[in-house]
């Protein structure tokens, strides 16, 4: 028996698909944290050198695919107004950022994973919660609340 096509859940080619999964394994842990260290001192590195000031960014979290070829990188900056622009020169930069990080890891790592940046918006999903929960917006009471938040 083969492995089950999952082009009827997606429409792409099963050979073009590359999942995350859940239940990660010690490995992928392991390669996760090591990109996370390594790519938190390299972008902070970067924007020092170009002379950001007064922004945090942090790497929230790696996710490895369980090929190791591909990396789920998460950012959250602070404050997010000055990390919008970053966060796309991140994005248009991400084959340097990955040769830098290929060079830090050489003698770990075989071969570097493809990175893909995305926005961690818990920070700001946890805020809203914290808000609803002090009654300061209560969906409850304003309905027109509970409409916006029901259309994102």
């Amino acid at each position: 028996m083969g492995v089950p096509s999952l082009k009827t859940k997606l429409d792409a080619p099963a050979e073009d698909i590359r999942y995350f999964c859940f239940m990660e394994s010690e490995r992928q842990r392991k390669i996760g944290a090591l990109l996370q260290r390594d790519l938190a001192d390299i972008l902070q590195k970067a924007a020092k050198d170009s002379g950001v000031s007064g922004l945090l960014i942090s790497v929230t979290g790696v996710a490895v695919t369980v090929d190791l070829m591909i990396a789920k990188v998460y950012l959250s900056f602070f404050p997010e107004e000055k990390g919008k622009e970053l966060f796309e020169g991140i994005q248009s930069n991400a084959p340097l950022i990955r040769h830098e990080l290929a060079n830090r890891t050489r003698n770990q790592m075989r071969r570097v994973p493809e990175l893909l940046f995305f926005k961690d918006e818990t920070a700001k999903k946890a805020e809203a919660i914290e808000r609803s929960l002090k009654g300061e917006e209560n969906p409850i009471e304003d309905r027109s609340l509970l409409d916006r938040r029901q259309k994102k």
